[in-house]
């Protein structure tokens, strides 16, 4: 099989199963309130995926780098499909908790494991292009998914959606099936106990006290994701309350986003071979901050789209700009510890500053918290920028000479 060959199937089976979660969301929460009739009983759907990540990143790496990668990506899929077919099920809320609690394991797996597998399949010079399409097929999802299930919901039920999902995992688990084995047997030898996982962690730390320059870029970035995050959990108050958004409005809204983001991931997807990596970090993350400030002062509807439509577009250019700078400067061996392990503060982050917005939006003017908010996001965008281009840091984005770090670190 031919290099495109692989990694269009490689880019099929990650697009599969990612439509099938789009329709999944908007299916499984019509699924609970029907069982419960309950908002709060929703509202915890929301805590099972961060509350999974926490209690499994600081692991989690260790598995996934010293194991095959294409049987965990298969493993995990196959899990995932058996799992979400059974919550049609299922009448206990509680199990449906335990359920989704489980669904967020795997996929606490899959992600790690998923990226490193990208990183050796698809060369240096090709992962721009790549993760440029990928993040097109995530944008196109999140804009086609939920309008699918909504199809869905309305000539069916919300167990046919969850099972269409289910079947979506299980259709990738077969593609990654005809993909190559780039790890090997030996992947699955190796004995893992306690003293393994402190070991980790302290090659996890001085690989970051030793690569300081990577490690800073990678976690503004992340930090700057985390305070949209926070933003963006608001919104809906901020929008409805603030600005004065009827429903409707609120709704076309969320669309306009999504067409932003299809339309930047398109633009990105023609693209990305004549953008540096340091452009889509750089211009990405202030334009994003830009559309944020726009939504910040925003008192109309048009206004506030502005904002959305801008930072809807560039989300595709920043995040493809990150994504690509880890792929290029990561080890590969360490990936999986690497990104689990920081995926660990970024989930207690996230839950932070997701707190901290909404609290201080009680203590004072949300419209307030919005717009600091928003400002922080512009100075950690103008330092990235400020960092790529430092002219003393160029080797780093030399992409006709991306180093392979693949034989950067021992386990």
């Amino acid at each position: 099989m031919g290099e495109r060959k692989k990694q269009w199937l490689l880019f099929i089976g990650l697009g599969t199963s990612t439509f099938g979660d789009f329709i999944y969301l908007v299916a499984i929460n019509v699924f609970i309130l029907r069982l419960t009739d309950s908002a709060a009983a929703v509202a915890g759907l929301w805590i099972m995926s961060p509350l999974a990540a926490i209690l499994t990143q600081f692991w989690s790496g260790t598995f996934i780098d010293r194991f095959n990668k294409r049987r965990l990506l298969i493993a995990t899929d196959l899990f995932r499909a058996v799992l979400t077919a059974a919550i049609p099920l299922v009448e206990s809320v509680w199990l449906i908790y335990g359920i989704l609690f489980l669904l967020a394991v795997a996929k606490a797996f899959f992600n790690p494991a998923s990226i490193t597998y990208i990183t050796k399949l698809v060369p240096a010079e090709d992962r721009k292009k790549f993760n440029a399409y990928r993040s097109l097929v995530t944008s196109g999802a999140f804009l086609i998914g939920p309008a699918i299930s909504g199809m869905l919901l309305l000539i069916s039920t919300p167990e046919v959606a969850i099972l269409l999902n289910a079947v979506s995992f299980a259709c990738s688990a077969l593609v990654f099936f005809f993909l190559p084995d780039l790890d090997g047997p030996k992947a699955e030898k190796r004995k893992i106990h306690f003293r393994v996982f402190a070991e980790d962690w302290g090659k996890v730390l001085r690989f970051s006290r030793n690569h300081p320059y990577i490690v800073t870029i990678y976690f503004l970035a992340q930090f700057f994701m985390i305070i949209a995050l926070g933003m963006d959990a608001q919104e809906v108050v901020f929008a409805r309350k603030v600005v004065g958004l009827s429903e409707s409005e609120y709704g076309l809204l969320i669309s306009v986003t999504g067409i932003g983001y299809v339309a930047g991931s398109m633009v990105l997807s023609r693209t990305a071979q004549k953008i540096s990596v340091r452009t889509m970090i750089a211009v990405g993350h202030l334009l994003v901050a830009a559309g944020y400030i726009i939504y910040a002062f925003s008192y109309s509807f048009l206004a506030i789209s502005a904002g959305f439509l801008l930072l809807g577009f560039f989300n595709a250019f920043s995040g493809t700009g990150v994504l690509t700078f880890f792929q290029n400067h990561f080890p590969q061996d360490m990936m999986g510890r690497i990104s689990s392990i920081y995926g660990l503060f970024q989930s207690l982050l996230q839950i932070l500053f997701i707190l901290l917005i909404g609290f201080t939006g009680d203590l004072f003017p949300l419209r307030s918290s919005i717009v600091l908010a928003s400002f922080v996001c512009l100075s950690i965008g103008l330092l990235l920028a400020w960092m790529v281009y430092h002219p003393e840091k160029r080797a780093f984005f030399a992409e006709a000479e991306a180093r392979d770090h693949s034989a950067g670190a021992s386990r």
